[in-house]
């Protein structure tokens, strides 16, 4: 059902008030909506042309690239022990590296094929870079590669249970880094004071899922409803709004899994559109929108925009205006889905593959790109209902690519499993 009245909803973005407007802050962008700023990106490149630089990247890692101030994040697992690495945007040049912590094994001692214990992004903000790993393992760390302060949430709160390899990355409040742990057993939303590393506060956040329907590879959003900022955690079968500044459970909506199914482990994160959480789930089988404000001021089901029962995406999270959902189902399509009624505007049909497409779409001017585990990077123009324009190698031959692409000046920026490479973009690029 559609409300017949609006309510302001905008995305918060507090914790990055000096950077610069074509920087890639977090997971998923400034607005975590996978919307890159405006300006002309490549459409068409190969191995031997249009590649700016290529870089090799040490050790094992799956985090998406974290552009700002002309540096670019990643982290990597690197013979055991946890590396953030910091190369220069211009050129590729390695700047920097530090050790946060030693790698843990995941309950099943050994990573997914397409994982590792670096998978979550960073969080750059004007002076501090903030990384976060599968061991619990949490830093702060200055813009040239000083530590600043270093805790272990696991230490504090007790071990890890998630199956496979942590895909959860952090996000800025105006106070706190905050992280969503949701596994079986005791799960719960944590803030970290940004200037010191000490728990600002914790909220338990309890749920009857069964099994690995418990646990979530998820990362939460930062909103703005009703001039209240509010944190959205999609997982174990339900999602939860809590009070920003000190994690305070406000709203919450269940019945994503009315079947009690067990392995409804979830790792497509939620996005907004507009007013609207749009929430994949039951291992891409649903996709449901959701009325913010309308679920905070109590209307449980009724908050329910729109439903899909035959449309979903079980790993890469989807990209979003406030007009329109792009999502990938994980074999290789794009659909576009108008947010305010959940109907298909147009699906684009990816050529076969024995490889899926892990990574997020990211929307950039008139296109949508999608990277598939292979490294192949399709371009979709999205005013021309869909039609595929372009598709490019990057000529790397890693296999598992799970990276998104992003922005950098105007370029993209890909990685692989091995390599960091820029590519052109069709005006010269500045720094």
């Amino acid at each position: 059902m559609v409300f017949p009245h609006r309510v302001l909803f905008t995305l918060w973005l507090l914790g990055f008030p000096l950077l610069a407007q074509a920087d890639w802050p977090q997971w998923r962008g400034p607005g975590q909506d996978g919307v890159a700023p405006a300006g002309a990106y490549p459409t068409d490149w190969s191995p031997n042309a249009g590649i700016r630089w290529q870089a090799e990247v040490p050790g094992s890692g799956g985090s998406t690239p974290i552009v700002a101030d002309g540096k670019i994040y990643i982290t990597s697992g690197v013979e055991g022990e946890n590396k953030l690495f910091c190369y220069a945007a211009q050129d590729g040049q390695p700047l920097w590296n530090v050790k946060i912590g030693e790698e843990r094994a995941s309950q099943h001692g050994k990573d997914h094929r397409k994982g590792s214990g670096a998978n979550p992004s960073v969080v750059a903000e004007a002076d501090a870079v903030y990384a976060y790993y599968r061991s619990g393992d949490l830093a702060c760390v200055s813009t040239a590669g000083e530590l600043r302060w270093h805790v272990n949430l696991q230490d504090l709160y007790g071990e890890d249970t998630l199956w496979w390899n942590l895909g959860t990355s952090p996000i800025p409040t105006e106070k706190a880094i905050v992280v969503a742990v949701i596994q079986t057993g005791p799960s719960y939303l944590v803030g970290i004071d940004k200037q010191t590393g000490k728990p600002l506060w914790k909220e338990d956040r309890i749920t009857e899922a069964p099994k690995e329907a418990a646990q979530a590879y998820t990362t939460p959003l930062l909103l703005e409803v009703g001039g209240r900022q509010v944190i959205a955690v999609m997982g174990a079968d339900n999602l939860t709004l809590h009070e920003a500044e000190n994690g305070k459970e406000l709203a919450r909506l269940g019945g994503f899994n009315p079947q009690g199914e067990q392995f409804f482990r979830s790792i497509s994160s939620p996005v907004a559109a507009g007013k609207i959480i749009v929430c994949p789930y039951a291992r891409g089988a649903t996709l449901t929108a959701v009325d913010a404000a309308q679920l905070l001021a109590g209307k449980g089901d009724e908050a329910i925009v729109w439903f899909r029962d035959d449309l979903g995406s079980d790993v890469p999270t989807p990209a979003a205006t406030d007009e329109q959902v792009y999502v990938v189902r994980d074999k290789g399509a794009l659909v576009c889905v108008d947010a305010q009624t959940g109907k298909d505007l147009w699906e684009t049909k990816l050529p076969r593959s024995r490889f899926n497409v892990t990574s997020s779409p990211l929307v950039a001017g008139d296109h949508v790109y999608l990277t598939r585990e292979d490294g192949t990077t399709f371009v979709v123009d999205r005013t021309r209902e869909g039609k595929l324009v372009a598709e490019n190698a990057a000529g790397t031959g890693d296999p598992y690519t799970v990276a998104s692409l992003v922005p950098v000046a105007s370029d993209l920026l890909e990685r692989t499993r091995n390599r960091l490479l820029r590519i052109h973009g069709q005006d010269e690029a500045t720094d």
